[in-house]
């Protein structure tokens, strides 16, 4: 018994040894996988510090808005100066968002639009500049009876 007894310690040992080697094998897994996905996300982070410093450094665009779409290539723009041109499009920009009004950056020297850009107001503050009174009158909110006397006077 003995003998047999002997046997099974390295055994039980080496199986022991072996589930601590595998537990540490998928932490380590688990620990690449997380590293893996930070990596993704500074990628992300260093292609938009890169598009922006190509950004900084480019020449300016001309700002403008979309007028009318002439055929798939073409658009009427009118830019922010005042006059109205011709242009063609960026391959890579989506053609089916460039609708009436919809405002845009042209290269300066070839006039080809370059991105399509936000509105020039922030779209809650739009939101909140157009507002309908309607029918209420300035007497019925009331309060300012005081100052109204004091300026007839």
């Amino acid at each position: 018994m003995s003998a047999s007894a002997q046997d099974s310690d390295p055994r039980s040992a080496a199986l022991t040894n072996y589930r601590k080697k595998l537990l540490e094998h998928r932490e380590m897994e688990a620990r690449v996988k997380e590293l893996r996905m930070g990596l993704r996300e500074l990628d992300r982070a260093y292609q938009k510090s890169e598009d922006d410093i190509k950004a900084l450094q480019s020449v300016g665009q001309i700002i403008g808005s979309v007028l009318k779409q002439l055929d798939e290539d073409r658009f009427i723009i009118k830019a922010a100066s005042g006059p109205r041109y011709v242009v063609g499009c960026r391959n890579k920009l989506d053609k089916t968002k460039l609708k009436l009004g919809t405002r845009v950056a042209l290269d300066m020297t070839t006039f080809t639009i370059m991105r399509m850009l936000p509105r020039e107001v922030d779209p809650l503050v739009y939101n909140m500049s157009v507002e309908d009174p309607g029918s209420v009158s300035f007497a019925g909110i009331g309060g300012l009876g005081e100052q109204i006397r004091e300026l007839r006077e």
